[in-house]
């Protein structure tokens, strides 16, 4: 078993420590080294009553409306490790272990819950709620990576923003609690980082808590402490220094250059994981200006460029960027699942390695 979930890492910066009134967002996607991400757009849609939708692992009741979105995802789930949608809500997920074993039963994947936060939330807000109203119903569990020889599980961390405001939302199975966030630089990682100042939370956790015998109920109540294995929970984000550096002027290019860096261990490069796809989201405050959203589309952020999408009326489609369709035969949708890894890579994917096969050979 993988003990460990490989370090990704998300940012966040309002100002007054980013340039021109902007909020800044950046995710780099830490994943198996081999697999594809591809990124796709979803239009806003209405859904007759009553209606389904086949998430990755379970089917659940679809919402009468959904918002058009914008997606990187590991090319074989339905979900998204990252996303944004037409109302300038974006959304990350970490994965993170926690003191309560993740289940390996199947249910939501913490990237389905990206996307459905996404398409049913209007703000950050309502994309939180979304997301622990689902947690609740349908529970989180199963298989984070397209592997058949064993189950790798996780809770989920998310940091969803918009505009005006942040949340980091730690979840550990149907509990969880969350941040709001207004200024300044945020920084989360594969680790829990709530620690007392807790703006929302379930309704039961802290009984839930005392049940278990984590927490006394007399002293402070720190998320992190009570939910953390061992002091996994102190040492955290690396990139957050370089972004405060900036004093005030984090812009698109400086979030780029930070999650570039590999030095500090923001951009993953090792043995089995890779950052296989990064985004950076520009949040005008002001509402008369559009949303900037730049995805990679290719792995390793120093050697891929960030490419801007736009929310417009016509969305154009762009199959370069999007790994073929297997339809039911795909192995992921197939019981027992995960048999096989078909050929993911998308055009665009394929060029990228064509490059750097020829950087590599110095040609």
């Amino acid at each position: 078993r993988m003990a460990v979930a490989p370090p990704s890492y998300c940012f966040v910066a309002f100002p007054p420590c980013s340039k021109d009134g902007l909020v800044v967002f950046g995710k780099n996607s830490a994943r198996p080294r081999d697999e594809v991400q591809e990124v796709v757009y979803f239009p806003a849609a209405d859904h007759d009553p009553g209606s389904k939708v086949e998430c990755t692992y379970i089917e659940i009741e679809q919402a009468p409306k959904t918002h058009a979105v914008v997606l990187s995802r590991p090319s074989w789930l339905w979900g998204a490790e990252m996303g944004a949608n037409e109302h300038g809500v974006c959304v990350a997920n970490e994965a993170v272990v926690t003191r309560e074993p993740a289940s390996e039963s199947e249910a939501l994947l913490g990237m389905d819950l990206v996307r459905l936060g996404l398409e049913r939330g209007a703000t950050a807000k309502e994309a939180l709620d979304v997301i622990v109203a689902l947690l609740e119903e349908h529970g989180q569990g199963g298989n984070y990576y397209e592997d058949g020889n064993s189950c790798h599980s996780f809770q989920s961390a998310f940091l969803i923003v918009d505009r005006n405001e942040a949340w980091i939302l730690e979840t550990s199975g149907k509990y969880w609690a969350a941040e709001k966030i207004t200024e300044g630089v945020k920084c989360i990682c594969n680790q829990l980082s709530l620690t007392t100042k807790i703006d929302a939370e379930h309704p039961e956790l802290r009984s839930y808590v005392r049940s278990q015998g984590w927490w006394n109920g007399d002293s402070d109540f720190n998320f992190s402490e009570v939910f953390s294995l061992g002091d996994d929970h102190l040492a955290c984000c690396t990139g957050r220094e370089s972004l405060e550096k900036q004093g005030g002027e984090v812009s698109a290019q400086a979030m780029i250059d930070v999650l570039r860096d590999k030095d500090s261990g923001v951009c993953v490069d090792s043995e089995s994981f890779l950052t296989t796809a990064s985004v950076v989201s520009v949040l005008p405050q002001d509402p008369s200006f559009p949303c900037v959203h730049y995805f990679t589309g290719t792995p390793d952020p120093s050697r891929s460029i960030f490419k801007p999408f736009i929310f417009v009326d016509d969305v154009k489609l762009v199959p370069k960027v999007q790994s073929p369709s297997f339809g039911d035969d795909d192995p992921a949708k197939k019981i027992p699942r995960f048999q096989e890894k078909p050929d993911r890579r998308h055009e665009l994917y394929k060029a990228h390695e064509w490059a750097r096969s020829l950087l590599e050979n110095d040609q």
